[in-house]
């Protein structure tokens, strides 16, 4: 009796010492990541690319299992992409955001949510992919709508966002504005020239606009599910979307003779990451948009991929325009929204006719 005694009491000693040798040396080993298994990672994106990044979240998840056996759960948020920077602003903690132009990103850089410099991160300005702006009409145009003059025709209503909250509907807004400065021009950049004639013209087309969704995904239902309106102003993308969901009995894409080439673009949100301990999940994150499988998937969705050879497979998907740009055309971002979608810039005055 006494020998089991000893027996079970050097037994337990054994665990005890088992147990603090290994609370020892995981004392010692340096401290996993911050980023827990099942941390939640959120992307803040713009309002169409909901389907987009639910495929490419699944996807990376696979990629990024595979390289460190991490899990975490990758969330996202959509709506009008000048509102989502404002979420952020707000407090809202975005480990990345994926919007619809440059200039929200921007703004997020003068609040000190990230550098400056962002757009220096990453290929193609962090535009992992471009898009453009296309009209969505209804099956057989019975408006024979064709161009941008079309929509300042009288009897014709124009569906489009609200371009002080919508990244898609500013870029429609300074395509239109480019067009009639072009046709001013006799056809070629307006270089400066036919200021007033745009202003006019577009003044012209919003008072055929109806209603102002706050997203563009809003403005597609409007379209398609309500029925309002004669032709949508769509990201090219959206455009697609519609054809896919709603059936290609009901709608048709037209291509306008100019629009403007959008480049949605992605940033880490340095001070969130900085944070959560989850840098490095982010910037893999977005990396993972410019391999092979990522621009697979943007043009799956009907974004046009930045690889030539992706580029190249999807040819077909994608008619030739003719694009201009907003540094060109515009002088950047930030001029572009000076003058146009400031408090008292272009669109306010004209609006404020309507």
């Amino acid at each position: 009796m006494q020998t089991t005694q000893k027996a079970h009491s050097m037994t337990q000693r054994r665990h005890l010492l088992r147990h603090s040798l290994a609370l020892a040396v995981a004392a010692a080993l340096p401290p996993l990541p911050a980023l827990a298994q099942d941390a939640q990672f959120l992307n803040v994106s713009y309002d169409p690319t909901r389907e987009l990044y639910a495929e490419f979240n699944q996807a990376f998840a696979r990629h990024w299992a595979a390289k460190t056996g991490q899990r975490p759960q990758l969330r996202q948020s959509h709506g009008g992409s000048g509102k989502q920077a404002r979420s952020v602003i707000d407090g809202l903690d975005a480990d990345v955001v994926t919007l619809a132009l440059g200039g929200d990103i921007d703004a997020l850089a003068r609040q000190g949510l990230l550098a400056a410099d962002w757009q220096k991160r990453l290929p193609h300005n962090s535009a992992p992919y471009t898009s453009t702006i296309v009209f969505l009409v209804k099956k057989g145009n019975p408006k024979a709508i064709k161009d941008w003059d079309d929509l300042a025709r009288p009897g014709v209503q124009v569906i489009t966002p609200n371009p002080k909250t919508s990244g898609g509907a500013r870029w429609n807004y300074l395509a239109a504005w480019e067009f009639a400065r072009r046709k001013a021009a006799g056809g070629g950049a307006g270089n400066g020239a036919g200021e007033a004639q745009a202003r006019d013209f577009v003044a012209r087309l919003y008072r055929n606009v109806p209603v102002l969704d706050s997203g563009a995904r809003g403005a597609t239902m409007t379209f398609v599910q309500r029925g309002m309106g004669d032709v949508l102003l769509a990201w090219e993308n959206e455009a697609f979307m519609a054809l896919k969901e709603f059936g290609e009995g009901r709608f048709e894409i037209v291509a306008p003779s100019v629009s403007m080439l959008a480049e949605p673009a992605v940033a880490v949100v340095d001070k969130v990451v900085q944070k959560k301990g989850s840098r490095a999940l982010a910037e893999a994150y977005l990396q993972h948009l410019y391999s092979d499988e990522g621009q697979e998937i943007a043009a799956r969705h009907h974004y046009r991929p930045r690889s030539d050879k992706v580029r190249a497979q999807y040819a077909a998907r994608f008619p030739r325009l003719t694009l201009a740009t907003i540094d060109q055309a515009f002088g950047g971002w930030s001029q572009a929204h000076k003058d146009h979608f400031a408090d008292g810039a272009s669109f306010d005055q004209i609006y404020s006719k309507h």
